[in-house]
């Protein structure tokens, strides 16, 4: 299994404003590794989904070594989905010791700073997407982003999710994406599992208040404008126009 990739240097970050400074890489040949998504997806894989997810044939010390290897780098991996207008959603791998995670960022051109939307790992923030918007995001299928492949894309967003309202074709959706991109036999029941659990923030209520502004009730999301960390209301509107279907 190869990963699709349509001009991949033409929007991969050398620096997002007002994010670290890096440094970031191009990893594609991660998508196509299974103990990749594997501690990607582990945020959203609790309980039953956990099971799932690692199956029979699951090697924990050889999960460990790959994580362990992944997080020690000296760069950063980072990928980027192209959205509509020039905006771009960046899917980074934050290497830090003692303070590794994945962040997920909006940004355009034009603005002065990148605007977070969600955070995964040990103080985590989110959820920064409803189903819509990431599916909508992962089918884009704009030139320029890290990989054309929806599969892929929708996988990279899914810690991010949190939407108590997921339509009953989700699970069939997140079905074909752990198909394609982990080879997963029953990816039904595993699908089901990990829309029910969600990210690490969990499931939220989402709502379009006045402007077109769609924010959620998530005690740790950017995008409930009751938290005392949330965007400000432009950024929050900004983001929710990028981020539209």
């Amino acid at each position: 299994m190869m990963t699709d990739v349509t001009n991949a240097a033409d929007l991969h970050p050398d620096r997002i404003p007002g994010y670290h400074d890096g440094p970031f890489a191009r990893r594609l040949e991660l998508l196509d590794q299974r103990l990749f998504w594997h501690g990607h997806l582990y945020s959203c894989a609790q309980g039953d989904a956990g099971r799932l997810l690692r199956g029979a044939d699951y090697g924990w010390a050889d999960h460990r070594n790959f994580q362990r290897r992944l997080w020690e780098r000296g760069d950063w991996p980072a990928f980027t989905i192209p959205l509509a207008a020039g905006h771009r959603l960046h899917v980074v791998h934050r290497t830090v010791a003692g303070d590794a995670g994945v962040d997920y960022l909006l940004h355009h051109p034009n603005w002065d700073r990148a605007d977070p939307i969600a955070r995964d790992d040990g103080h985590f923030m989110g959820p920064g997407l409803s189903w819509t918007e990431l599916v909508a995001a992962a089918d884009h299928a704009l030139p320029g982003g890290t990989t054309a492949d929806p599969h892929a894309n929708l996988l990279l967003l899914l810690p991010a999710l949190g939407d108590n309202a997921v339509p009953e074709q989700a699970v069939s959706r997140l079905a074909a994406a752990l198909s394609a991109r982990l080879g997963v036999k029953a990816p039904q029941p595993l699908a089901a599992a990990l829309l029910e659990s969600q990210g690490p923030a969990g499931p939220a209520q989402w709502a379009t208040v006045q402007g077109g502004v769609r924010i959620n009730n998530g005690r740790y999301s950017f995008r409930n404008p009751v938290n005392e960390f949330a965007l400000a209301d432009d950024r929050l509107a900004r983001v929710s126009a990028a981020l539209s279907p």
